[in-house]
């Protein structure tokens, strides 16, 4: 049996031995017993038999939400949710400007609480493990309406949104392979640290949402300018942009709307107070397939619960668990045992040298257009030495793929130049490494195309070989173009400038340039 699915046992236990662990209300001693200096509320009320209130556990120091069980569970987690807030409210205009905004929308906030129910249990599981407040579990709902593949226009991904650099400082992997900042445990991980970080900086809940929005050094700066001018430096006090001072009151709005439903007319859609989703541990590298098929989902609800995974695979190295909907586990971990056949169709390969995707497609034996779109290699772009693609396992790469590169690997690309046969011919004077300087080549890649000695000389006129990129090979057809139009012209006798050209030796009769018409004239009265 999964190790998980001993949740509902345990927290039954644990209310049992809590329960047993009361003094009994009978016994005297107890109940007269004298109030101790320091003793807390809680445990004068157990001591006299009394039930300590979800809140009362939650103050009592040194007693965390998991130490001991709550005398009553929710059933609901909405329920859940409310008894965690522990935030001071937030009364404005803009609060109330948001309630508005989401009343008058209930076909909104029923997509987005439904979207919600696959992840919004674990967050709380989080939020309660780390004594923070549950408010903070409404915050996808502001960032991203919790849609895990959610991006905006700066770049920030995921259900909490996190731009790419943010990522990278609490280790979320952003690579070929998959992007942590969609992934619903290293994304929610990743996000409580921040905001714990943030709230033991400015020692304020609401200060530190404004700075998971606008960044801290902005929210410091903020606070630095009103305390040189003697002002307050509370979140409703400082100078925020638009953006920030709208989101607070965006999460009040919504814990308001949660707390009392029926006053706005929402309608929460039911949610249980239990996981969606149950991690599964995986040894080997899968594919997407495989796994939705023996675990008896489809393919797009098994995403949704593993949205960072961006390739038709899940590498073991990189993801030692997958991620599936609680009943479906058990049945995936009993036919993965029996299960004997390939797990895998592809596995990474690192490219020795720039190549084409066809050259990299013809060395594995696949269509270059499915290489292409299985890697997202953009038309008209070169692979580049060191890049990690996915590939079909065959012969020496039937294999999982390796830590370093589930981790690290990369898609490095150039622009594909397509190189093409162009006709010139040396002028007078040439030599190959002046007419190779003239096209932007080498003198050695001229004399390879034209099986020539690096050292030969070229004779006037004498037709040569080069291959230049499409828009080069235009101008080099175009200069050659002028070039022979030129020496045409020269050849051409009775041209302006020439020697012996009657038309040079014809001058003029007043001081303005003759026209062309003109000069026909004066030769056509010449000649009669």
């Amino acid at each position: 049996m999964n190790r998980h699915r001993l949740w509902w046992p345990l927290l039954s236990a644990l209310f049992l031995s809590a329960c047993s662990s009361l003094p009994a209300p009978d016994e005297a001693a107890n109940l007269e017993a004298p109030v101790q200096s320091g003793e807390s509320p809680y445990l004068l009320k157990a001591r006299r038999g009394g039930n300590p209130t979800l809140s009362e556990l939650r103050t009592e120091p040194g007693i965390g939400l998991r130490a001991v069980a709550p005398l009553t569970v929710p059933t609901d987690l909405w329920d859940r949710i409310r008894r965690g807030f522990a935030m001071p409210d937030l009364e404005s205009d803009p609060v109330r400007d948001r309630e508005q905004w989401y009343a008058a929308r209930p076909e909104y906030i029923e997509r987005m609480t439904a979207r919600s129910n696959k992840y919004l249990f674990h967050i709380v599981e989080e939020l309660e493990r780390r004594n923070m407040p549950t408010e903070l579990a409404l915050l996808p709902f502001v960032e991203s309406a919790f849609n895990p593949q959610a991006v905006s226009s700066a770049s920030a991904a995921g259900m909490w949104q996190f731009m790419p650099a943010t990522g990278k400082d609490f280790d979320l992997t952003q690579n070929m392979f998959r992007d942590d900042r969609r992934d619903v445990l290293a994304s929610t991980r990743a996000a409580l640290d921040y905001l714990e970080r943030l709230n033991r900086q400015f020692n304020d809940w609401h200060l530190a949402l404004a700075a998971y929005n606008w960044g801290q050094g902005n929210v410091a700066k903020a606070i630095k300018r009103n305390q040189a001018q003697g002002l307050g430096t509370s979140y409703t006090e400082i100078n925020l942009p638009l953006e920030t001072r709208q989101y607070v009151p965006k999460l009040q709005a919504l814990k308001n709307i949660v707390a009392q439903p029926e006053r706005f007319r929402a309608r929460l859609p039911a949610i249980g107070n239990h996981p969606f989703f149950d991690a599964v541990p995986i040894k080997r590298d899968m594919d997407v397939a495989k796994v939705a098929e023996l675990a008896g989902v489809s393919e797009r609800d098994l995403r949704q619960l593993n949205p960072s995974i961006n390739k038709p695979m899940f590498m073991a190295a990189a993801n030692p668990s997958v991620l599936l909907p609680w009943d479906n586990a058990a049945e995936f971990e009993a036919k993965l045992a029996s299960y004997s056949g390939p797990l895998a169709s592809w596995t990474a390969w690192k490219a020795p040298r720039d190549m084409t995707v066809a050259q990299a497609a013809e060395q594995h034996g696949v269509d270059a257009s499915e290489l292409r779109e299985l890697n997202k290699i953009p038309l008209r772009m070169l692979v580049k030495a060191g890049s990690t693609l996915l590939v079909p396992r065959s012969g020496k790469l039937d294999m999982d793929v390796p830590e370093h590169l589930a981790d690290h690997g990369q898609l490095l690309l150039k622009e594909e130049i397509i190189l093409v046969r162009t006709l010139v011919k040396a002028r007078k004077g040439d030599t190959l490494a002046k007419l190779a300087q003239r096209y932007r080549v080498s003198a050695a890649k001229v004399a390879d195309w034209n099986d020539l000695s690096p050292k030969a000389k070229l004779k006037p006129g004498q037709q040569l070989v080069l291959q230049l990129p499409q828009r080069e090979a235009r101008m080099a057809a175009a200069d050659e173009r002028s070039a022979q139009q030129a020496a045409a012209d020269k050849a051409k006798p009775g041209r302006k400038g020439e020697k012996g050209s009657k038309v040079a030796a014809t001058k003029p009769t007043s001081g303005k340039p003759r026209s062309s018409r003109d000069l026909k004239v004066a030769l056509d009265s010449k000649k009669r």
